[in-house]
């Protein structure tokens, strides 16, 4: 048997697999290799939310104070994980809708006013989740951003591709130019940083209502993050629609394995380039001059990361070690709403004041070190769950409202 057909082989019985576990929903049969995807993306998405989490943003070295370790562990976690898992899950996202539109159209329903109702439920759990939890939310961006997807259903891959380009190139150069600007002019740090962050810490060391408010201030930051972050994230959920109508993740695209090596290794030789310059900007030890232009860079160069880590996974999914993993991940990617507002929910009660109020008061070596207990959790509940329902209990909800309809659980 010659090692394409071998790679066939693995990624049917992987397919297989997954239908076993899955069920399908609505009639599809699940892909087993995107939600490992998913399940891993949710593993980047926690160790970045952590640092922000565990300690005011911004502030280099609050999380580096406790052990030689905080330090390193910041900045791996700059450069393996900011800015590119997001993307990926973006990526998954606009994937994800090109399914919803199948399965709308197999159902023989109008998908429109289902999609519309998706996108209005996640925006709402998304505006909870941000006064309520966490105030770096992402899902009332994807929320918003989810109507484009709705803007250009109909168009065809190859122009929805060109435009994910132009917004990426225009979103790209317009952060690299204000970095640039700040790394040649050099600003002054902001006199007020010492003391908003001390009130911030005052907050979020406080009681429920302290913690609220401090969230609820924080809306119109997360309003200016849509227009910092909002391109990468559309075109990121163009180049998902793309790939979603051109079956990139089917049988036998996957079975490309020179072509998925060729993106891996162009991934790598772009992206962590931009990653080590981003770290060495955002934690050290260039100065501060450089930070605007580290984000940006960090920012522009993360696709390739993110592109790096999905093909690789894929290629190492058609192994047989790979295959387990893909296994292990593959039911909390299955779940990962529920996932990622239950992480939120635990680093509230551990770090907020209305839990054990240890904002400010760890390392970053300790807070990703839970964060890792956390997962492996996650990934047990999940695999328990997911051999007992189909859906976890928030996709369930956000399910019912899209179909307008109770689904069935078992």
């Amino acid at each position: 048997m010659t090692q394409q057909s071998q790679a066939q082989s693995q990624s049917q019985m992987m397919r297989d697999v997954g239908a076993g576990a899955a069920g399908g929903v609505g009639g599809r049969v699940r892909i087993l290799e995107v939600d490992a995807l998913r399940g891993f993306a949710l593993a980047g998405i926690l160790a970045v939310n952590l640092m922000t989490t565990a300690g005011p943003p911004g502030a280099r070295d609050l999380l580096a104070e406790v052990h030689a370790a905080d330090g390193a562990v910041q900045w791996l976690v700059v450069l393996l994980a900011q800015s590119k898992f997001y993307l990926l899950f973006s990526f998954l996202f606009g994937y994800s809708f090109t399914l919803q539109m199948d399965s709308a159209a197999r159902a023989g329903a109008r998908f429109v006013p289902r999609m519309s109702r998706r996108l209005a439920a996640l925006f709402v759990l998304g505006f909870a989740h941000a006064v309520l939890l966490y105030a770096g939310d992402i899902l009332m961006i994807y929320a918003l951003f989810g109507l484009l997807l709705l803007a250009v259903r109909n168009a065809g891959p190859a122009a929805v591709r060109r435009a994910a380009l132009w917004v990426f190139g225009a979103a790209g150069g317009f952060l690299l130019l204000i970095g640039l600007g700040a790394a040649l002019l050099d600003p002054a740090a902001a006199d007020g940083s010492a003391t908003a962050n001390a009130e911030l810490t005052a907050a979020y060391r406080g009681g429920f209502v302290e913690v609220v408010g401090a969230n609820f201030r924080a809306l119109p930051e997360a309003a200016a993050a849509v227009l910092l972050m909002g391109g990468f994230v559309a075109a990121a959920f163009l180049m998902g629609f793309v790939a979603g109508r051109r079956q990139w993740l089917g049988a036998a695209a996957l079975a490309d394995r020179a072509r998925l090596r060729r993106i891996l290794l162009t991934g790598l030789a772009v992206g962590i380039p931009g990653a080590a310059f981003s770290a060495a900007a955002i934690v050290g030890p260039l100065s501060e001059r450089w930070l605007l232009l580290g984000l940006a860079v960090g920012m522009v160069a993360a696709p390739a990361l993110s592109a790096a880590y999905a093909t690789g996974l894929l290629l190492w999914f058609a192994t047989p070690g790979g295959a387990a993993t893909a296994r292990v991940l593959a039911p909390a990617g299955r779940m990962a709403l529920t996932n990622y507002l239950t992480q939120s929910l635990v680093m509230a009660l551990v770090f907020s004041g209305y839990g054990l109020g240890l904002y400010g008061r760890t390392g970053a070596a300790a807070a990703v070190g839970g964060g890792i207990v956390l997962y492996a959790g996650q990934l047990a509940l999940s695999g328990w769950l997911m051999r007992r329902y189909r859906l976890g209990p928030v996709e369930w909800l956000l399910r019912t409202v899209t179909l307008w309809a109770r689904p069935g659980v078992g």
